[in-house]
């Protein structure tokens, strides 16, 4: 039953390593836009009267974390095959196919997403390491934190795959990719922390954050990583993830099943 599966996971991954021009690309582009987020939240630090929830050091390491990982955790990060499958009425083919189409999509965007990440991740969080005070990345405390990050991150990857495949199944209703993802990525993003670390958002809006599955994809594993939630925090944060994951994944193959069954190809 897996194997089909991961075939196309290992395919896929080996497709994704091919691009490594356009990774070395990325890589100076996300480079460029840590520097100019770090120098921000500098100038806001150095005017602010009270005590931030978070440090300086730790908005930075936050910062370099999510330049490196950017692969795992935005939502516009997109398969064009998938869209124009559905568009074009191409998806008739994949209904033909003996495996299940969410499963199969799930790994196809899984594994696109990992294939970039390892490409781009290694090159940034070595070279981050060592720059100077204060614009380098802190490495956590322990090893007992390090592998709670790992724990958090692989997690919030399989839920932002989950969030990213109802992105496509709304497709199925409004056919305009565009606006799909327009609509999924301007809040998904946002709510997620990639914008603002979610403790320097107002307390308003962190109510809001906190009801959402966002946040668990980019803020929680990033702050597992700088040390500002503690190993317990860590560890109920990773039980609730879990949770919103196996609910996202139930939602999302219920919702694919009711978008196949009204699903009309032209000429069929």
């Amino acid at each position: 039953m897996m194997k089909p599966y991961i075939s196309v996971f290992k395919l896929r991954i080996s497709n994704g390593l091919q691009y490594r021009a356009a990774a070395l690309a990325g890589i100076g582009t996300q480079f460029f836009f840590g520097f100019m987020f770090i120098m921000i939240f500098e100038a806001f630090y150095a005017h602010t009267s009270g005590t931030p929830p978070m440090t300086l050091a730790e908005v930075i390491t936050y910062t370099w974390l999510k330049q490196a990982f950017l692969a795992f955790i935005v939502l516009w990060f997109r398969d064009d095959e998938l869209f124009q499958l559905i568009t074009s009425g191409n998806i008739a083919y994949e209904l033909c196919r003996p495996s299940g189409i969410y499963g199969l999509w799930y790994v196809k965007l899984l594994a696109q997403r990992l294939a970039s990440a390892m490409l781009r991740c290694f090159p940034i969080l070595i070279l981050v390491i060592f720059l100077p005070e204060p614009y380098g990345l802190q490495l956590p405390t322990d090893f007992t934190s390090f592998l709670l990050f790992l724990a958090t991150l692989f997690v919030g990857l399989l839920m932002i795959v989950s969030l990213s495949m109802l992105i496509y199944i709304s497709v199925f209703i409004t056919m305009s990719p565009a606006g799909s993802l327009l609509l999924f990525s301007v809040f998904g993003d946002f709510f997620a922390g990639l914008v603002i670390p979610v403790p320097l958002m107002p307390n308003w809006m962190q109510q809001i954050v906190y009801v959402l599955p966002f946040h668990w994809t980019a803020d929680f594993p990033f702050r597992v990583f700088t040390g500002n939630l503690s190993k317990t925090e860590a560890l109920t944060g990773l039980c609730i993830q879990s949770i919103w994951l196996v609910g996202l994944i139930a939602v999302g193959k219920f919702a694919m099943d009711r978008a196949l069954r009204r699903i009309v190809v032209q000429g069929g």
